[in-house]
């Protein structure tokens, strides 16, 4: 037969393929960074030994071997693999796939179905995965990058388990450059401190940085040796890795407001900067800024809405970067600021009860009577100005009759709030001297 039709590639042709994929693994405790899945006490290899493989979904950033493990995992527990990607895959693609998986389960193998990118499948698509994972035709290994919580069907979910992966660390990220050294006879042609910023550059993915080791050895000279100037000037600075649309903007969003909440000013401006480096809209955490501020500082600092609304108004006239700084003086004065959630809790009390109490009507003595008829009916009567009452303040009860007097805020002995709780405490009092409910 023609060498035309030979699967067998020559040397020179599998010389030029990329550097990730000439250092994959060529069995699970191989895999680096991934050590609780594939170490030889993790979960991957648990199963393996004993004889079982369920449905899974590997969740974790790019870059971490979800792909690799799932052939190498397939290899290893004897079954067929075959690999579809939701992105290019559509219906007549999968009965293709169940239909061959149904031959090899008549002749006694099992196959292991791995998806890449799995949650892009919409919610029909994915529910088509549920009979063969039930009568045991596929054993599914789906990957995603995307939370499976938000992303894929609760009937999906409740078939396979969810195995994390990790993104690199510095550790296994250095395992992987000297592996690429081994690989290629040779050092990377980097000091100690470009080396380091390599694997920073890395932000955790380990095809990234072997992409970059191999852009650093393509660009130098012969006896060349690049500092970490020249390494930037190569590669370039390579963007942190964040979607505006998912798990990365989710999580950082969390920590900038978490970290506001614990009133740590330094750890909230790192996340601040980190999204404004990550290319978030300015404007988003503008409005975050507000959100937090009548979350949790609320009226122990009044003033933290009103620099916050500032502070986006601020952004709007000067535009970047100029304005971010007005982002980012809001975000230190709010971590800074007095805590509250006082008026965020009465608030929720407030439509639970509205919820609950949704057909009562106000005391009539508190309704307007613009008819004869009404003002027959008893509206408004027995009203008292408070405007015209001693202390301007009636104390009437102003809750429906069926309700009485309910209390939802209540104010804690800190910032503004300290003067807030005095007069409610004095309005309090005087009800109990005049004898109102």
């Amino acid at each position: 037969m023609s060498d035309l039709f030979s699967t067998q590639v020559p040397e020179e042709v599998a010389a030029r393929r990329p550097l990730a994929d000439r250092l994959r693994p060529k069995t699970l405790s191989d895999v680096t960074g991934q050590e609780h899945l594939t170490g030889d006490d993790g979960v991957l290899q648990r199963m393996i030994a004993s004889g079982s493989l369920g449905s899974m979904i590997f969740w974790g950033p790019p870059g971490t071997g979800k792909t690799t493990v799932a052939r190498l995992l397939s290899g290893e527990a004897g079954l067929a693999f075959e690999q579809i990607s939701a992105i290019f895959s559509g219906v007549a693609d999968l009965k293709r796939v169940f239909e061959g998986a149904r031959a090899r389960r008549m002749s006694g193998r099992q196959t292991l179905l791995f998806v890449d990118e799995i949650h892009r499948f919409n919610r029909a698509q994915q529910d088509s995965f549920l009979p063969v994972m039930e009568d045991g035709t596929v054993i599914l290994v789906g990957a995603t990058t995307e939370n499976p919580s938000f992303e894929l069907n609760a009937a999906l979910l409740s078939r396979a388990r969810v195995l994390t992966f990790k993104s690199h660390d510095e550790t296994s990220l250095r395992t992987l450059l000297s592996r690429a050294e081994e690989t290629e006879g040779k050092p990377l042609p980097l000091d100690e401190a470009a080396r380091e910023a390599l694997v920073r550059m890395a932000d955790g993915d380990g095809r990234a940085a072997l992409t970059l080791a191999e852009e650093v050895w393509r660009a130098a000279r012969n006896g060349e040796v690049f500092d970490t100037q020249g390494l930037a000037r190569i590669v370039q600075r390579r963007a942190p890795v964040y979607d505006k649309g998912q798990d990365g903007h989710y999580n950082l969003i969390s920590a900038l407001h978490k970290s506001v909440r614990g009133s740590d000013p330094d750890a909230a401006l790192y996340y601040l900067c980190r999204m404004f480096d990550a290319g978030e809209d300015p404007l988003y955490l503008g409005r975050r800024l507000v959100r937090m501020a009548v979350e949790d500082i609320g009226l122990a600092d009044p003033q933290a809405l009103v620099i916050c609304n500032a502070a986006k108004d601020a952004y709007d006239y000067l535009g970047s970067p100029e304005g971010e700084l007005a982002l980012a003086q809001a975000c230190v004065y709010l971590a800074t600021a007095p805590k509250s959630n006082g008026v965020y809790l009465a608030y929720k009390a407030a439509t639970r009860a509205a919820k609950e109490n949704g057909s009562l009507l106000p005391p009539k003595h508190i309704l307007n009577a613009p008819t004869k008829l009404m003002k027959g009916e008893g509206y408004g009567d027995g009203y008292r100005y408070d405007h015209d009452e001693p202390d301007a303040f009636s104390g009437q009860n102003y809750f429906p009759e069926a309700m009485g007097r309910q209390t939802y805020y209540d104010p804690p002995e800190r910032g503004f709030e300290r003067d807030i709780r005095k007069r409610l405490d004095y309005w309090a009092k005087l009800r109990r001297e005049r004898g109102e409910s």
